[in-house]
């Protein structure tokens, strides 16, 4: 077998990897203009108690069931099985896991590839390299496969490295980054012609809609995948937690960090989307609601940074930069859901359990972006619309139903000896059997049947 687990050094290392993991592409798109499609300032309150109502109890299953077994998804399932249906049924869930994160990440792969595309072009810009600066923005065959290849390699390097020495480190450098270039961000956009409509729309709640049903369920599947709950991420870097460690306050602390970085990120894009209309960029879709995803990153924010002449082409780095470090942060934990695996099961090293499964991953990567029509949006709405609530309602059923009791109470006394006697374990173990699984069951029929 191979060298011993690696484990996070510290608490603040495996906050900024946990936030890292949870704060990704479609936490900086997508909640923003869920927001303003959703009754603005209405939508984030309700955001906001779901939150910690849904989303933090389900990062409560996942990390518990981590730690107690501290072994990869496959093998952490099985081990709190009682008997040889729920140990199968363990395995099977683990593995499910472990092919729905390769494929998010595979498609992921090829979405971080264009930003990294985005990022070098303000560069080209600014050397007079106008025919390079026009390929690096079109989309073609061979920048999606060079700079999806350049990504995944990034991915690797890093994941090679281990638990301290890549993912705690380098989370631990990009997230503070990611933070300060947000906010430098915010301050540049805020200051420009437009910006105040956007900001009132994210801000003012249109309070009629708070009980809106639709707001409602938008928010509750807004606030569960925003933590990347569902694939075993989470259970895996739990796995890498110290025994010392209080897992209801880390859970806590990593949810208000998420939560709050994906509102300050509505400070930047809904006040830049405005002002990028005010330029004359079109923000509203034909369904008469905001753009989001690659259409708002790709299409409307570059006629903003068109606009602002000389700043323009640095504003443009500093945006991508930002994206790049949210992809980045977001990849490493993905890749490391397969290759905890392979580490633990197999007698090869991690430097090339990484090299094989981020191969293969690269592999489907290169096979979506040939045939790129067909094969995205399958892969998309089979990860993330199906399989991923499905996993989140299997994860909180085998922490509410199929661990035992006694055990979980002792995991969780690790680290909090008074947690019996607290509101936590008061409220959390009926919460994450029943309510849990029916609000993510109610989320996920209202995304099918939309």
């Amino acid at each position: 077998m191979s060298s011993p687990r690696g484990q996070f050094s510290s608490k603040t290392g495996f906050i900024m990897a946990a936030a890292g993991s949870a704060v990704g592409l479609g936490n900086i798109w997508g909640f923003p203009t869920e927001t303003a499609s959703n009754g603005g300032g209405a939508f984030v309150l309700v955001y906001l108690i779901l939150a910690f109502c849904l989303a933090y109890p389900a990062l409560m299953a996942e990390l518990t069931l981590g730690r107690h077994s501290r072994s990869n998804t496959v093998d952490a399932l099985a081990a709190v099985a009682d008997n040889n249906s729920t140990k199968i049924l363990g395995r099977f869930v683990g593995w499910y896991g472990i092919v729905v994160a390769s494929l998010i990440l595979s498609f992921y792969t090829i979405i971080a590839g264009w930003m990294l595309a985005f990022l070098v072009a303000p560069i080209t810009d600014l050397l007079g390299m106008s025919e390079a600066s026009q390929w690096l923005s079109n989309q073609s065959l061979t920048r999606n496969l060079l700079f999806g290849g350049a990504f995944a390699v990034l991915t690797m390097s890093i994941i090679a490295s281990g638990v301290e020495s890549g993912i705690e480190k380098w989370s631990s450098r990009l997230m503070p980054m990611l933070i300060i270039l947000l906010i430098l961000l915010i301050i540049y956009v805020l200051n420009q012609e437009g910006a105040r409509e956007g900001l009132e729309l994210y801000l003012l709640p249109d309070l009629s809609r708070i009980l809106d049903p639709k707001l409602i369920v938008n928010a509750m599947g807004q606030a569960f995948f925003s933590l990347s709950l569902g694939v075993g991420t989470m259970m895996v870097y739990g796995s890498y937690l110290k025994k010392e460690e209080s897992l209801p306050r880390l859970g806590a602390i990593v949810t208000t960090v998420d939560v709050g970085i994906a509102f300050i990120a509505g400070l930047l894009i809904i006040p830049a989307m405005f002002v990028a209309q005010h330029h004359g960029a079109t923000i509203y879709g034909e369904d008469g609601n905001l753009l989001a995803g690659p259409g708002l990153i790709f299409n409307v924010l570059p006629v903003l940074f068109d606009s602002m002449g000389t700043a323009g082409p640095f504003v443009a780095f500093a945006f991508f930069g930002l994206m790049t470090i949210a992809s980045v942060t977001s990849s490493i934990s993905m890749l490391e859901v397969p290759v905890s695996r392979v580490v633990e099961s197999s007698e090869l090293s991690r430097p090339k359990a990484t090299l094989l499964i981020g191969g293969l991953i690269f592999l489907i990567s290169a096979t979506i972006i040939a045939n790129f029509d067909q094969l995205f949006g399958l892969v998309v709405d089979f990860t993330t619309k199906y399989s991923q609530p499905i996993l989140g309602i299997l994860l909180c059923v085998f922490a509410g139903w199929v661990m035992n009791r006694d055990k979980l109470l002792k995991e969780l006394k690790e680290g909090h000896e008074d947690i019996e006697s607290s509101m936590f374990w008061k409220i959390w173990p009926l919460y994450v059997r029943v309510f849990c699984p029916a609000l993510i069951l109610l989320s996920f029929w209202q995304g099918i049947a939309a």
